[in-house]
């Protein structure tokens, strides 16, 4: 099948990988692509669907590199989770520029009487890590070590 038609149909699959998970994601721009990748980053460790969109944050991140500025992006998004137990739903992602992102990120805070956590993730890697633009679609591909 065609890239350009999966991306139209959906933002991002999973991927097996030994002992790890991972994800492929796309978008028609470079925005949304960190957008669908942080929407499997809390769809692995939560179901999204039951998550509020009670708490809002504005981040920035910024690297040397778009594959640095991917892991730092999701990096960032799983340290607020694992210290301010922040869940998120919903991300706004502008490039101010190059390898620079601002992003308003919607969510709630976990309650264990209302969030069941599917799995826990250790850290962001570089392991098979890409992001590209092919044709006209963004993909990336990004492994979680768990």
């Amino acid at each position: 099948m065609h890239l350009e038609n999966i991306a139209m149909r959906k933002k991002y699959e999973f991927i097996d990988h030994t002992a790890d998970t991972g994800f492929k994601a796309y978008g028609a721009t470079c925005e949304d692509l960190f957008a669908h990748a942080a929407e499997a980053l809390f769809e692995v460790i939560v179901d999204r669907d039951s998550l509020g969109e009670k708490e809002e944050r504005v981040i920035e991140v910024e690297a040397d590199a778009l594959d640095n500025l991917m892991v730092n992006w999701l990096g960032k998004l799983l340290f607020m989770f694992d210290t301010e137990g922040l869940l998120l739903k919903r991300f706004a992602v502008r490039i101010v520029a190059d390898y620079h992102i601002r992003a308003i990120v919607v969510g709630e805070i976990f309650d264990p009487a209302s969030h069941e956590i599917k799995t826990g993730i250790k850290a962001v890697t570089y392991h098979k890590l890409y992001v590209r633009k092919n044709n006209s679609i963004w993909e990336a591909q990004v492994i979680l070590d768990l």
